[in-house]
């Protein structure tokens, strides 16, 4: 199908505004590949100390110059059950290698923190810069500047953008990034969202409540709802970065491990030495962030990639802004329902279709450009698959089947769950926002309603609690929850509680510069305000009682009280000393100090 004329308009519209910026990015890389294939321009001290701890044979190989190694990046640890899948892979990737006639060697780890764990702690408030410090940690395991390619181990939230970052850094090397798979299915999800409600309620004790959390998240593998780290996943599939078809395969399984096994010959084989020479810089290009924001927008994913996909392009030399994000929902239907903007988990999306459907479907609607370059060949079409393990091991991969296999789940793009995507831009005297309105009852996005201002989730949980809340109608403003205030912590505890006041009949909203990510849920939220309160007089001078607007529909976002009102109005002080120490947050106050708007990325990079 050819591709949609709104789409093509759209990506000459970025190509145009990167030029600059993307010429330098490829003349760049293209300086840093000079002579790399056989790290001849190390000294033989250099070299020796980089294979010292290897096995004879792999010493040998690499004496002799010709031959492919290459690094892995790690975000294994054992306390997240994404990454701990994670712990054997090096053994079979070295394995794998060793056989097929390269090297692969463990170049470093970086650090994996769960954003469920630090959920409404102050450990949260480090979650964000995470993944700046991936990238530079990234950057230092190849910075050894002895690797063909590299293989990228990473699945949550900030570890796969902060991964891309630090591998568009090293634009030179093939990269090719491998999942661990989601695990298997426990407690559906919609049944975890009532136990805690019901606990806020006071209707289920705190015993019941972390049992029925236990049976959701039970096992190794990613969290199966749809937040950042599935979306995170399916980003890189249809950017083809990952072999076809490795998004959502289970850990642990026969298939898992082959597919893992496959992306260790392909590193080997877009190397430098050989003829499909394929670095991932000049491989990855504004039409494949086209294509990432697309299908973000098609399968309903996180509002963190509103943030990522800005930082990680910038990195590449393409310019990417929330408008260009917001024209392309406008245009993209929504073709799949998978929690919480529906009742499935990913193991369910999957096994609808999954990603092999959805990329058909999108290169039938002309959504997506199909002549990309991808780590398995030319065309996105290599996508429209889905993997089984063969009969005699290794994978074969059929071509996808037309027809959804669970309408409830996945839809075709002349059948839509909605006619676009659902991330939508706000803007108004409050300056530019995000909204994600595809869990949203259409009747809900447009809410005027008095303001009720707090300056922390703990704040409006306490004021819960004491039911200051009950009865009323208002929009709540969680404000100094940006990057420079606190490292723009995740506000997920805030969607229960307005959610259990939305169920009572009250009509809520959210108005803040922190974040909610993919499990920004039923209720109104203008979420990744910039500038954040730091910085926009209006949103810091606003008081309980002021009538504000949020209005998806028309993409508003106002405070209704006369601008001089406003303006003479003294700002009453607001003490971020407490943000600044504590769970190593001291660490990080140079990150807040030079931390970009929301709008602009969040980032130092």
């Amino acid at each position: 199908m050819s591709l949609l004329q709104s789409i093509r308009d759209i990506t000459d519209k970025i190509r145009e505004r990167s030029k600059p910026r993307r010429e330098q990015y490829l003349n760049r890389i293209a300086e840093a590949k000079k002579d790399r294939a056989n790290r001849n321009f190390l000294g033989c001290g250099n070299q020796a100390h980089a294979f010292s701890a290897c096995t004879p044979l792999d010493k040998s190989r690499l004496k002799q110059g010709i031959v492919g190694n290459i690094g892995i990046i790690s975000a294994y640890n054992d306390m997240l059950s994404a990454h701990k899948p994670f712990e054997h892979f090096p053994s079979l990737i070295r394995e794998t290698a060793r056989e097929l006639g390269g090297v692969a060697q463990l170049a470093a780890g970086v650090p994996a923190m769960c954003d469920g764990i630090t959920q409404g702690f102050i450990g949260m408030e480090l979650s964000l810069f995470s993944r700046e410090v991936i990238a530079m940690a990234t950057a230092i395991g190849l910075s050894h500047d002895t690797f063909d390619a590299v293989l990228y181990l990473g699945v949550c939230d900030k570890i796969v953008p902060g991964l891309m970052i630090g591998a568009l850094s090293f634009g030179h090397l093939p990269a090719i990034f491998v999942p661990a798979g989601p695990m298997m299915s426990g407690l559906p999800n919609e049944e975890k969202m009532q136990a805690r409600q019901l606990y806020l309620e006071g209707k289920l004790d705190w015993k019941d409540l972390l049992e029925a959390e236990s049976r959701s998240y039970h096992g190794p593998g990613t969290c199966n709802f749809y937040g950042t780290a599935n979306s995170n996943q399916m980003i890189m599939e249809i950017m083809g970065l990952h072999v076809p078809g490795a998004s959502f395969i289970n850990p642990g399984t026969p298939l898992r491990d082959e597919l893992t096994r496959e992306a260790v010959k392909r590193a080997l084989a877009i190397t430098a030495i050989g003829d499909e020479y394929t670095p991932i810089g000049s491989m990855i290009d504004e039409r494949s962030f086209v294509n990432a924001i697309v299908a973000l927008n098609a399968t309903g994913g996180s509002t963190n990639h509103t943030i990522h996909i800005i930082a990680m392009a910038a990195i590449a030399g393409i310019s990417i802004t929330w408008f260009d994000i917001a024209e392309i929902s406008s245009v993209v239907p929504l073709i799949a329902r998978v929690y919480p903007n529906g009742y499935a988990d990913v193991n369910h999306f999957h096994a609808a279709g999954g990603m092999g459907f959805v990329i058909h479907e999108l290169i039938e609607a002309g959504l997506v450009h199909d002549d990309v370059s991808t780590v398995w060949g030319k065309g996105l079409e290599l996508y429209a698959i889905e993997p089984k393990l063969g009969k005699k091991g290794g994978v074969i991969r059929e071509k996808v089947s037309a027809f959804s296999r669970d309408k409830k789940v996945l839809r075709n793009c002349a059948h839509p769950f909605q006619k676009d995507g659902g991330i939508r831009v706000l803007s108004g005297n409050l300056g530019e926002a995000i909204i994600k309105v595809s869990a949203i009852n259409s009747e809900l996005w447009f809410i005027e309603e008095p303001a009720k201002v707090f300056h922390s989730q703990e704040a409006l949980q306490k004021a819960f609690e004491a039911r200051e809340l009950d009865g009323e109608n208002f929009i709540a403003v969680v404000r100094y929850q940006g990057p420079k205030a606190n490292g723009m912590p995740e506000l997920h505890k805030l969607m229960t509680i307005l959610g259990v006041l939305q169920d009572r009949g009250q009509h809520v909203g959210l108005i803040t510069d922190g974040r909610l990510s993919g499990a920004s849920g039923k209720v109104p939220a203008a979420i990744h305000i910039s500038p954040e309160a730091l910085e926009n007089m209006m949103l810091a001078k606003i008081e309980d009682g002021d009538l504000l607007c949020l209005d998806a529909k028309e993409g508003i976002l106002q405070v209704l009280v006369d601008q001089d009102i406003i303006s003479a109005r003294s700002l009453k002080p607001f003490d971020l000393s407490l943000n600044s120490v504590g769970v190593g947050r001291e660490l990080f106050d140079v990150f807040r100090k030079m931390v970009s708007p929301a709008s602009k990325g969040a980032t130092l990079l």
